[in-house]
């Protein structure tokens, strides 16, 4: 990873201020920054829904092509939601203390086929350390097909990505349930993340194992038990890692790649600004006065303070947020955000489209 480094300034008194008066709120409120009742509930509900209806699907005795498809697309919303919702509080150590807790938690993040230890490099560390810095934030990396700012290449071809973004988004979950994790083993090994050969061989062999239970249980155990052709299982399978990738995907850029978000060029290797300042000029909310968003996507809608505070519950963003906000307008500092979900989504691929042509 190339060096980059941000600037030491006054708005660093920003976040001093900041941490006090977010700190005071839970003293006076008597609360904890980590999970709570609501949080308990939605992790069982969520995975209560994920886990009977993959019981319906393979028990039940249904054998309605159409709404088998269904059941298959809405395991992949919930593979999504538990994505957003579990396991990334869990990761951010946002859920629990208890390593008990943190262990039982696990056992949904394997069954959504996914690595919370490189997920914890690649999101955790560089991500919310560097977001929106080219070269650096895998989240904006353009692996040849995409422009994602205009310090990236642009190719003939960019003027249709708003047209075909939606389909290799259909791609991101498969290539993360399959080759994705162990690409990144190498890679962070390699850059130093991963500390010796013995761990990174370690790591692979774990994510191997995770990985052989997740395609156990979502497409072996559906080939034998469902009375149809297995490729007509796998398509229902893919159904569902389609719908999660597309979902997924989409969610994630609409907070950072949207107009009015900056962007860092790849020659650079230092900014004027501090980390915080960075932080806000990077980050967009959206969508924050509906409570079914907030709850649906793991409070992600609120990123900013998700950014500023990635070890509180995102049960805890909405009563935050007043706090946040009012902060950075005393310090002269954006706050940006999108009044509703579609108007993120809507200005996502805008910007892709005003990418591919400019």
């Amino acid at each position: 990873m190339r060096p980059f480094q941000f600037a030491k300034n006054p708005e660093d008194d920003f976040m001093r201020v900041l941490y006090a008066r977010v700190d005071t709120f839970f003293v006076e409120k008597h609360l904890d920054k980590r999970a709570n009742g609501t949080m308990l509930g939605k992790t069982i509900a969520l995975f209560g829904m994920y886990a009977g209806i993959y019981v319906l699907i393979l028990f039940s005795g249904l054998e309605n092509l159409l709404v088998l498809f269904l059941l298959w697309a809405l395991l992949g919303f919930l593979q999504s939601f538990i994505g957003m919702t579990i396991m990334h509080d869990a990761a951010h150590g946002a859920y629990s203390k208890s390593r008990v807790v943190n262990m039982l938690l696990e056992i949904p993040i394997i069954l959504i086929g996914v690595e919370s230890a490189i997920w914890k490099i690649e999101h955790n560390t560089i991500h919310h350390n560097y977001p929106n810095v080219n070269g650096i934030d895998q989240d904006i990396h353009p692996r040849y097909l995409f422009r994602f700012s205009t310090f990236q290449r642009k190719r003939w071809f960019h003027r249709f990505q708003h047209y075909y973004a939606v389909l290799l988004y259909a791609l991101m979950v498969l290539e993360w349930t399959t080759i994705k994790d162990f690409m990144k083993v190498k890679k962070y090994y390699a850059e130093g993340f991963i500390k010796s050969r013995g761990e990174a061989f370690n790591l692979a062999a774990v994510i191997a194992i995770k990985k052989a239970i997740f395609h156990g249980v979502f497409l072996a155990i559906p080939i034998m038990v469902l009375p149809f052709e297995w490729y007509i299982v796998a398509a229902m399978y893919l159904s569902m890692a389609i719908v999660a990738g597309v979902f997924m995907t989409i969610i994630f850029q609409t907070a950072h790649v949207v107009p009015d978000c900056d962007f860092i060029a790849d020659d650079v290797s230092d900014v004027p600004v501090s980390w915080h300042k960075h932080q806000l000029q990077t980050t967009a909310n959206f969508s924050k006065n509906s409570t079914l968003v907030t709850h649906l996507l793991g409070g992600l809608n609120y990123q900013i303070e998700h950014h500023l505070f990635p070890g509180i519950c995102h049960v805890h963003y909405p009563a935050i947020a007043g706090i946040v906000r009012s902060t950075a307008e005393e310090y002269q500092l954006p706050y940006q955000e999108n009044s509703t979900l579609w108007s993120a989504v809507r200005g996502h691929f805008s910007l892709l489209k005003r990418l591919g042509r400019d």
